[in-house]
């Protein structure tokens, strides 16, 4: 608050500010609500720009940036390679995803995510994988929230109700939680089935997520094998908006997407284990 008074007792714009630091509009934004941790350096670099000659004020604002340090829940499991990305779903109010393999990683099941994560890292240690397991169980809890649950949108390609993760009766219990998931009030889950063909998604997984304070820009999360890329500017945040929008409108309803899962469900237990010898984690 502190800060952002100084900055309209300049007669400053965060825009103006973000341009003299070379950093995004939103990174100021966060700064000043609080969405977002902040440096001693960035208190001196705002206090500079800002033309603070108070020594005392800018000695004040950088004790309160070093007592403000204080880490996130997901810093206890040690080194977290989308912790930026954790960060932002724990302060975000919605989160639209369109996932094209795998169930979302905020509706898996525990056996699911141990599945999907052991195959998908298969050199990594047991305890690397117990550890992520752990994290993404954890931040579930931001859909089981009572109080502000996260609003959650997901679209799901047909892919990942058909791939067999771990084996077809962990599969079975997967699509169940999944069903009885899309019944809260605040999760929305439709399926996007093979007959659609072509669609917006078709390049692959990306998360677009709202905040609570309007100033706060949306940001467009898509994960990569070694780095993530965030887009913040607005022009890039449209165009994936309207993407989805296209997407949700291509996908099956509400209902119908209800009927399909229970559907793939279904045919997960009739067909028995996997012919080919391997594929059973579980």
């Amino acid at each position: 608050m502190e800060l952002r008074r100084l900055r309209e007792q300049k007669g400053m714009t965060a825009e103006e500010v973000a341009e003299r630091l070379l950093v995004s509009q939103s990174k100021i934004s966060r700064l000043e609500n609080g969405r977002r941790s902040i440096s001693q350096r960035d208190v001196r670099d705002l206090c500079g720009v800002y033309e603070v000659d108070d020594r005392r004020i800018v000695d004040s604002l950088m004790q309160m940036a070093k007592d403000s340090r204080q880490q996130g829940w997901w810093h206890a499991f040690g080194d977290i390679p989308y912790s930026v990305y954790i960060g932002l779903e724990t302060d975000a109010a919605s989160l639209r995803v369109y996932e094209p393999q795998i169930v979302p990683g905020l509706l898996q099941t525990r056996s699911y995510a141990q599945a999907v994560i052991t195959g998908a890292l298969p050199e990594a240690p047991a305890a690397d994988i117990d550890k992520r397991v752990n994290v993404r169980t954890r931040r579930q809890d931001r859909i089981n929230d009572a109080q502000k649950p996260l609003r959650l949108w997901a679209v799901i390609d047909e892919a990942a109700l058909r791939r067999v993760v771990g084996s077809r009766e962990l599969m079975v219990a997967q699509l169940e939680a999944l069903l009885e998931q899309s019944h809260l009030p605040h999760v929305t889950v439709q399926v996007m089935p093979f007959e659609m063909g072509a669609h917006p998604g078709i390049s692959g997984h990306y998360a677009i997520l709202e905040f609570p304070d309007a100033s706060d820009s949306s940001v467009v999360y898509i994960e990569g094998v070694t780095s993530d890329l965030y887009l913040e500017k607005p022009n890039d945040v449209q165009r994936y908006t309207v993407m989805y929008e296209h997407l949700r409108a291509q996908a099956l309803g509400v209902e119908q997407s209800r009927r399909f899962i229970a559907r793939m469900a279904k045919e997960h237990a009739e067909s028995g284990p996997p012919a080919l010898p391997g594929f059973n984690r579980a």
